[in-house]
């Protein structure tokens, strides 16, 4: 499917046969339940009693997502990532839109990205990463991107979106989904900016912004790799590596409208760089991917027995 040609781009998302494939997806990863107190487990009977006029709601353009959830889990230095935990609905739609425009996008996506991408892991990432240094590269250029989910911004994310889907109501739902909002104890709060982990397409649309970024790597003939918003670039010296710092700090801001996080970036020795939990000795590779470091999405994932259809086929 070409996205900017299709017209008709939300009914197939709203298909039977796409959303039943989506609510399979969302059932195999299980998940808590969102604001609405709705779990995977009821979540059938809960979508046969409304299911059908919250579709028609969708395609008619009318559909508000539900704020998310928030939570936080900790990070290995000792930090939080925050989350946003959709409803199961809002999960299943998510789900759809990203089974339906995923794989156009994903087809332009660098080789050199690796996360959130089908056939790809952070094993991969890390071979591709020591191969590098195996050919000499030995000094990691360790970029750090601060709260990156946090601050994606939804004007430009909006525009890269133009650009490839030509469907104004599957624009107009993705912008409402960022938008949507939180809940934290109790409290709304509006959301401006960022695409909170912790929904299907969040993701997708993390690729989409960082793809720029990789492009730019890419005319630049960088030796580089990226997990989602981790990414090294590795040189042959400390010179050329703070220049590639200053220059790629540079675009990252302007560019991208993101921020680096000084504190946390470093030109260093590959030695001294870890790398999703990683660490290279020499041309040995040591250490393993953290638990809490970014996980595969669920589309890394076996999807496991098959579940109830939200629709049985005629």
């Amino acid at each position: 499917m070409t996205l900017n040609s299709n017209e008709n781009l939300l009914e197939a998302i709203l298909s039977k046969e796409n959303l039943n494939a989506a609510w399979k997806h969302v059932r195999s990863n299980k998940g808590a339940a969102g604001i609405d107190g709705i779990t995977v487990d009821n979540f059938v009977q809960h979508f046969k009693a409304v299911g059908d006029e919250l579709i028609e709601t969708i395609r008619q353009g009318h559909y508000q997502p539900l704020p998310v959830r928030r939570v936080y889990i900790r990070k290995p230095d000792g930090g939080q990532r925050g989350l946003g935990i959709p409803t199961i609905f809002d999960r299943v739609i998510q789900q759809a839109i990203a089974q339906i425009i995923g794989p156009c996008f994903d087809k332009t996506f660098s080789e050199f990205s690796y996360g959130f991408r089908p056939k790809r892991s952070q094993h991969h990432a890390v071979k591709k990463l020591r191969k590098y240094i195996e050919g000499g590269k030995r000094i990691a250029v360790d970029v750090d991107l601060s709260k990156f989910f946090d601050r994606v911004n939804h004007d430009f994310l909006m525009s890269l979106l133009g650009q490839r889907i030509s469907d104004k109501r599957v624009l107009k739902l993705i912008a409402n989904y960022l938008r949507a909002g939180s809940v934290e104890d109790g409290c709304w709060k509006a959301c401006h900016e960022g695409v909170p982990q912790g929904g299907p397409l969040s993701p997708l649309l993390s690729n989409i912004v960082l793809h720029l970024l990789d492009k730019e790597l890419e005319k630049r003939r960088h030796n580089f790799v990226r997990y989602a918003d981790d990414f090294v670039i590795v040189v042959s010296s400390k010179r050329a590596g703070e220049r590639v710092m200053a220059s790629i700090k540079r675009f990252v801001e302007r560019k991208l409208k993101l921020k680096v996080n000084d504190t946390k970036s470093q030109v260093v020795p590959v030695s001294r760089c870890k790398f999703l939990g990683f660490s290279f000795r020499g041309q040995s590779l040591s250490g393993m991917i953290s638990p809490c470091s970014n996980l595969n999405t669920a589309s890394d994932r076996l999807q496991g027995d098959l579940v109830v259809s939200l629709w049985k086929r005629n």
